[in-house]
């Protein structure tokens, strides 16, 4: 039996003999030192917020269009139909100017024009001009810096010309001149005897792909439903079906399909509608579809009797 006094209960980790309040100290100390270490951080926080705000431009910085005019007269004139100018007009004067590209000018005036004190496009790098469109267009071109023009190195003004241009969106040439400047590659696609009326004028390049970017390699117009850039012209093949054709809704129309161009008609991949079929139906141990020779061109053509081999809504073999 136990008769040595009251029974203590240690804090777990004390040391027999030891000043519990030790370890209070401890914690209090490491309290008070994170608490200095917070408080030292806001001012620094708000001295680099007062700075970066000390760097904007104020009202009075600002000169106004007319006097941007007085030495830029040859840009002016042509200035009055901008898109940019209208928008100026819509807001009281108070919208885009010169200035809302080009930064306050007093420092540019004061300096009897000095070039270093005003932002000049022709100076810039390519990722500052796209900032300073990107500062008024962020919100419809939001996937622009991860699209393949951006990751090319080639600015909005690549392709537009904010001062003087007559076309629409006051782009440099109009479509699909514009785009052949750097697309040589895709220009004789549409020479091809099959191909899509892009040239001619019934469609545009913008139709299918968006050149601001997309989450797609090729600037391809993103939707829930990428066959949607074809069946939003090709209505007759849009669907939803009862019977899917697998490729169509995993591939994509380009599982069969060359969008700009092709030799063959229907823009298909392959001029034997058999063989292309083929590709996913050859049979794996017979030399046979149907009793048909699987590599041959002369059989009949598959869609003799699935004619409805986008989908269908009443045989799953696709047969009308």
């Amino acid at each position: 039996m136990h008769t040595d006094g009251p029974v203590r209960r240690l804090t777990i980790g004390a040391v027999p003999g030891k000043a519990t309040g030790l370890r209070a100290l401890v914690i209090l100390l490491l309290g008070a030192g994170i608490m200095c270490a917070a408080a030292l951080a806001v001012p620094a926080a708000e001295t680099k917020a007062v700075a970066s705000q000390s760097k904007a431009a104020a009202p009075g910085d600002y000169v106004g269009g007319e006097v941007c005019a007085t030495c830029h007269d040859e840009v002016a004139k042509g200035f009055a139909g901008n898109p940019h100018t209208r928008m100026a007009a819509e807001h009281g004067t108070t919208g885009v100017n010169c200035e809302g590209c080009h930064g306050s000018g007093k420092a540019h005036v004061d300096g009897g024009g000095d070039k270093t004190k005003i932002f000049n496009p022709a100076n810039a790098s390519t990722k500052e001009i796209d900032q300073k469109c990107l500062g008024c267009h962020q919100g419809k071109h939001s996937n622009f810096e991860r699209g393949a023009h951006a990751e090319g190195n080639v600015s909005c003004l690549g392709c537009h010309d904010i001062h003087g241009s007559k076309q629409d969106a006051l782009l440099k040439a109009p479509q699909p001149t514009l785009c052949f400047q750097c697309h040589t590659e895709i220009k004789p696609q549409f020479s091809m005897p099959f191909h899509h009326k892009v040239e001619e004028g019934l469609i545009q390049c913008s139709d299918c792909h968006d050149p601001h970017g997309t989450t797609l390699a090729t600037n391809l117009k993103a939707t829930a439903d990428m066959n949607a850039v074809c069946t939003k012209c090709h209505t007759d093949v849009r669907g939803p079906f009862v019977f899917e054709h697998a490729p169509v809704k995993a591939e994509g129309c380009v599982s069969c399909h060359t969008p700009h161009g092709s030799q063959n008609p229907r823009l298909l991949n392959m001029p034997s509608i058999a063989t292309l079929c083929n590709q996913c139906h050859s049979p794996l141990s017979a030399g046979t579809v149907h009793g048909m020779d699987a590599g041959s061109t002369t059989v009949a053509p598959c869609i003799d009797c699935h004619t409805m081999i986008h989908g269908s809504n009443i045989s799953q073999a696709f047969i009308k």
